[in-house]
């Protein structure tokens, strides 16, 4: 067993029930979902927070879609032909250019904190999905020991808050998003709950 993986037996509840989020969104906007992911979609179940409603709602559509219609939308959104609906990517949402300053900034935060991408994976890393998956890692300690909130939040800001609200906002209103609707829907919340959390943060 590794350091990471001891040390992330110590990650708090709240912050591994904040990090399998990170990862199921990572997981549905890295590519389609197939059955299995959308029968986890379908079993989801939500309190009566916003989150918790918006959770209820993606399970709901979860559960009236097919992986054939989900591979569809999903390449319509960000696929498409030359390019889908949507971009996501952080540099495009604060230049409206793409490989711009924000995705150099973001390998230098990787190359400081030793994360590095998967060998088979050749999209840049400032697209929405690898963010999240960050995110994710850092607070359970993929990386290393589980990063404190301080470092956590110096992170969102620089390359997930400035863009990620407006980006899931985009995804609910996208024309061709019916299941990432409620995605888009449950990304926006869970990101308004990060931005208040980390600004409670002193500092």
């Amino acid at each position: 067993m590794t350091n990471a993986a001891i040390s992330a037996t110590d990650v708090p509840a709240e912050d591994r029930l904040r990090a399998d989020f990170y990862n199921f969104l990572g997981l549905l906007l890295a590519g389609p979902p197939d059955q299995l992911v959308l029968d986890q979609m379908v079993a989801l179940d939500g309190d009566d927070s916003d989150l918790g409603r918006a959770i209820g709602a993606m399970a709901r559509v979860a559960r009236v879609t097919r992986p054939a219609a989900a591979e569809r939308e999903f390449n319509a959104l960000f696929i498409g032909l030359g390019r889908g609906e949507l971009l996501p990517y952080a540099s495009y949402y604060l230049t409206g250019f793409l490989n711009e300053k924000p995705l150099a900034q973001l390998r230098a935060d990787m190359a400081a904190r030793g994360i590095s991408r998967a060998p088979n994976v050749y999209e840049p890393q400032d697209n929405i999905a690898s963010l999240m998956e960050m995110m994710a890692g850092m607070i359970v300690g993929r990386f290393g020991t589980p990063a404190p909130l301080d470092d956590q939040k110096t992170f969102w800001s620089r390359h997930i808050g400035p863009w990620a609200g407006h980006f899931y906002s985009d995804l609910e209103a996208a024309e061709h998003s019916v299941l990432y609707a409620s995605v888009g829907t449950a990304g926006r919340i869970f990101m308004e709950i990060e931005r208040d959390g980390f600004r409670m943060l002193a500092g």
